[in-house]
């Protein structure tokens, strides 16, 4: 008889999470983790690959009387499940609903149903805020409220509530994390400085530091660590489009002035990133393989029958810039947040 499942993840359905299932199924070990959902079809489609080993408790963070099976008997908890740009920034109260009262939620059913578990939370390098003039990072440096950036504001009290907490606890602040297929060209795109450096991780390579987490518990114990790709995932924004737009068949990385911004974004270098390294021996990945990877996606079909339209397609992702739309219309509260202190 197999042991019952402790592990216990949220997010099962996210891009992470879904890879954290995959790599323990190729390991043998789905028979160790359970997972908090909500019960839907599209739930239910996503996890169909892993439900005869896995152990499903259907609830949602938001309810705390749905939490209480989930959080019985578990010895790690990885709380993965939040809601994300450009969402969080569309409703700001989901986004604190779900991100900021949800783990606090969360948090407190595993104190008191499991309180010798490790909770580890998935934070981001936004909490740094805009780091383009200081683009290295390490734990140690102040965490940054930028106003309105509801996600990093909700990520940063959500990390204060689990430091707080009675419980083992561990922080790994996610970089920039890459997947092949996940992210579409769309105007978000515009909110990102050309000039901002970037450290990518890939999403097998994150999801296989979680994995590799479960066996090394007291070397992160009640520590933050910086999750990044390292030395050779670093790129310009700029750059790392290029790429992309060459990838699409979508020609050079042309738009009209202002298109982009030119402040409060957020990413940077992960100066300390090897210390996760060195402990959970992660990193497979590099730009290089990583566009290779993304490149084999694209049919190439697809990248002739762009490459004749891809004037067109700029234009219309040129519509869909908030901060050229900002200048036009003279609104300078939002040139100022985008530009700077410039005048229409």
């Amino acid at each position: 008889m197999s042991s019952p499942p402790n592990i216990l993840l949220t997010g099962a359905t996210g891009a992470i999470g879904s890879e954290f299932l995959r790599q323990m199924q190729v390991a043998n070990r789905l028979g160790e983790v359970a997972v908090l959902v909500r019960d839907s079809k599209k739930t239910k489609k996503k996890l169909r690959p892993f439900l005869d080993k896995i152990t499903v408790h259907y609830g949602d963070v938001t309810r705390p009387d749905s939490l209480t099976e989930a959080c019985k008997n578990v010895n790690i908890v990885m709380h993965l499940a939040g809601i994300i740009p450009p969402l969080s920034e569309e409703n700001p109260e989901l986004c604190r609903k779900v991100n900021i009262e949800g783990t606090l939620n969360l948090v407190q059913a595993v104190e008191k149903y499991s309180p010798n578990a490790l909770f580890m939370f998935s934070s981001s390098v936004v909490v740094y805020g805009d780091r383009l003039k200081t683009p290295d990072i390490t734990v140690n440096d102040p965490l940054k409220k930028v106003h309105n950036d509801h996600y990093g504001l909700a990520k940063i009290e959500a990390e204060s509530i689990i430091q707080n907490s009675s419980l083992r606890w561990s922080i790994f602040r996610l970089t920039a994390i890459m997947g092949i297929g996940n992210h579409k060209i769309s105007g978000i795109m515009f909110i990102v400085p050309l000039d901002t450096p970037m450290e990518i991780c890939t999403i097998r390579d994150t999801a296989t530091a979680y994995v590799n987490s479960i066996d090394r518990q007291k070397e992160l114990e009640n520590k933050i660590f910086n999750l990044g790709g390292g030395a050779s995932c670093r790129i310009s924004y700029k750059d790392f489009m290029s790429r992309a737009f060459k990838a699409y068949g979508m020609g050079p990385v042309n738009f009209p002035e202002y298109a982009f911004a030119r402040q409060n974004f957020h990413c940077g270098y992960y100066m300390d990133g090897d210390e996760l390294e060195e402990i959970l021996h992660f990193r497979s990945d590099t730009l290089d393989t990583y566009f290779e990877r993304f490149r084999a996606s694209v049919p190439v079909i697809q990248r002739v029958v762009t490459r004749p339209f891809a004037g067109i397609i700029k234009w219309f992702l040129t519509r869909l810039s908030e901060p050229l739309k900002a200048y036009k219309r003279g609104d300078q509260e939002r040139i100022n947040f985008y530009f700077g202190n410039i005048q229409k």
